[in-house]
Parts: C-alpha cells; structure tokens; sequence
C-alpha cells in the first residue's frame, strides 16, 4: 500500500502504484485514451485530482518525442474568396477532431496560407505534430507532394484518382457530378449549367459525370454551359447576375460544384423572380447542414463526412504503425429536395 504525506509530490509511478496498474496505463488515462476502460480512466483522473497531480506535457514530449498533435491544413489556394468559414470545410474539421479524439490525439487547425512552404520543418520536425491530414488538393499538389517526399505521416482529402505517393481519401466525385446531372435531365432539363473551377481536380470530376450523363441523353452540352467560378457564394452569384443579363435565361438546370455555389445562384435567380425549380431546377454539392434550411429546399450529393474523417485518421495511424496504406473512397449519394422537380 503506497502511503503519501503531505510532503510527499506524486509521481506518475506512484499514482500508478496507488492505483494498482502500469505507468503507461495511467498515463494513457490521464490523456483520456478511449483504449483503456472509462471506469479505470475515471478513477485514476479522479486520483490524480485528490492528490494535486499534473502530467508534464512538456515532459513527456521530450521523453516519447510524441506530440499526440495532428495537423490539419486546410490547402486554401491563391485568389480565392473561399476561406475557413466555409461549411463543408467546418464539417469535415469537426468529423476529424471527433475522430481524432476517439484515438487519443488532438488537432491543430492551420491553412496553407499560414502554413510555410515546408511543412514536414514546420509541422512535423519542430514538433508541433505528429502527422498531417490535408483537406484538399488545390489547382497544385506541390507543397503536399514536397511533405510527403520527406517521409512525414501524411493523409489528403481530394480526388482519389490523382497518382501520388500517399494516401488520398475523397467521394466518388464522377459518380456524384454524374448523379446530379442524370437526375436533372430526367426531370426534363435540357440546357444544363455547370458551375465551378474545373482546374481542382475534384471538380474536374465531378464535370466529367456532368459530360457523362448527357452523353447518355446524347445531348451535346454547349462550351458556355460550363462556369469556370470560384468556390463560393458570392462568384456564383456575380456570374449569374452576368449571365442572364447578357442571355437571359437560357439554361433550365444547374449542377453546381459546392452547394455555397448553389446557395449564390438561387440568390441570384430568386430576385429576378425565376421559379425554383419549375424554370430552373437546381442540385449542389456537399450538403451542408444550410441546404435542408433553405427555401427552396436543395437537391444535393452528400459526402459521408464522418466516414471520410475515421478513414483519414486511420490511414494516418496506419503510417505511425508502419503499415500499408491506400487511397479510400467514400460514400456518396443523392438527396432529393425542393429545388428540383
């Protein structure tokens, strides 16, 4: 039986022996590690507050050179207006912390704009992570290609096609940009719009789908259906307001990349008193939580964020362990609502 007096500082040994299991155990359940028992991670956290003890992080970063940090980088591009606001950046960022929490890690939210050039010094060498998960690809791969040539633990959320030396998790984004468009044209669409930088390589796909199911309705799209706009709100809604002033209203559909693009063009169409969706029926991207809010409701792919977020972490642990890893593709699906017929 340990005996403490006053005098005595505890030590993470002696909380161990007080509580009747290993040093590395109560350490873990000093960190809240979901491996070890919530009964025994309460008891011994419930300890640790009776006797006034306190793990030395620092510490024990210098002993294990282990940070228990992740990086996520949200990989924002040059002369773009989106930003960390953005919904469905937001919503992957939570998933992540979650499951990251779940396996004992924290998360340090960066951008690339922040973020230097190197990240693997930055990161990784001066010990502010352990890892980097990235979400998106950007119209470049260089500075996550210059990471991972170093060697450091990496996992990208983007397209899955892109040939690279790590891991990509990412939805089917053909599959999604095929859906929305098939969709709309069995609705009865004929002139659809396709809006969004076809340059990310994930929007690039997603215009491939659109090809694709017109191809099967063996409708030629024309070149000036397809909108090469900035990711937001306020681009879609800019180039709409130009577009029906130069042509008025010759499209009767519109796939959009993002469903913030979506969010801009129903801004737009709604104040020129365009019927949503019996002139123009709309499908966005992503379904952030706002596209079920909206009026009129709005068509759009869903991405399985929380899949996609356990998968990323996972690939990442995969890399700590030294096991094999692989591009992941996650779940994707169409969700029928009011801004389509």
């Amino acid at each position: 039986m340990v005996t403490l007096t006053a005098e005595t500082k505890l030590t993470l040994a002696r909380l161990a022996e007080l509580a009747g299991v290993s040093t590395s155990t109560a350490s873990r359940a000093l960190k809240d590690n979901p491996l070890i028992r919530k009964e025994t991670r309460e008891r011994i956290q419930a300890l640790a507050i009776e006797h006034n003890f306190s793990i030395n992080a620092a510490a024990s970063r210098l002993r294990t050179q282990k940070t228990h940090v992740i990086a996520v980088i949200l990989n924002l591009i040059d002369n773009t207006e989106q930003s960390t606001t953005d919904p469905f950046l937001l919503k992957l960022v939570g998933e992540l912390n979650q499951a990251l929490n779940a396996k004992g890690y924290e998360l340090l939210l960066s951008n690339s704009f922040m973020a230097s050039d190197d990240w693997a010094n930055y990161f990784i060498r001066s010990q502010r992570a352990d890892g980097i998960l990235v979400i998106g690809q950007g119209k470049t791969t260089e500075k996550i290609d210059l990471a991972a040539k170093s060697g450091i633990p990496i996992v990208v959320w983007g397209d899955t096609k892109t040939k690279a030396s790590y891991p990509i998790v990412g939805g089917n984004n053909f599959l999604g940009g095929y859906e929305a468009t098939k969709y709309l044209l069995e609705q009865g669409a004929e002139q659809i719009l396709f809006l969004g930088d076809s340059e990310h390589a994930e929007m690039r796909e997603r215009l491939r789908g659109y090809q694709k199911a017109h191809a099967e309705f063996n409708i030629e799209p024309g070149v000036s259906h397809v909108g090469a706009i900035d990711i937001t709100s306020k681009t879609a809604y800019q180039y709409m307001n130009q577009r029906i002033k130069a042509n008025g209203l010759d499209f009767d559909g519109i796939v959009c990349v993002s469903d913030m693009v979506a969010l801009g063009a129903i801004k737009a169409l709604k104040e020129r008193y365009v019927g949503i969706p019996s002139d123009v029926g709309i499908v966005g991207y992503d379904d952030i939580p706002l596209a079920e809010l909206i009026h009129p409701s709005l068509t759009t792919i869903r991405q399985n964020t929380q899949q996609a977020a356990e998968l990323m972490v996972d690939q990442l642990l995969c890399q700590f362990e030294g096991k094999p890893v692989n591009n992941q593709v996650v779940e994707t699906s169409l969700i029928v609502r009011r801004s389509t017929k």
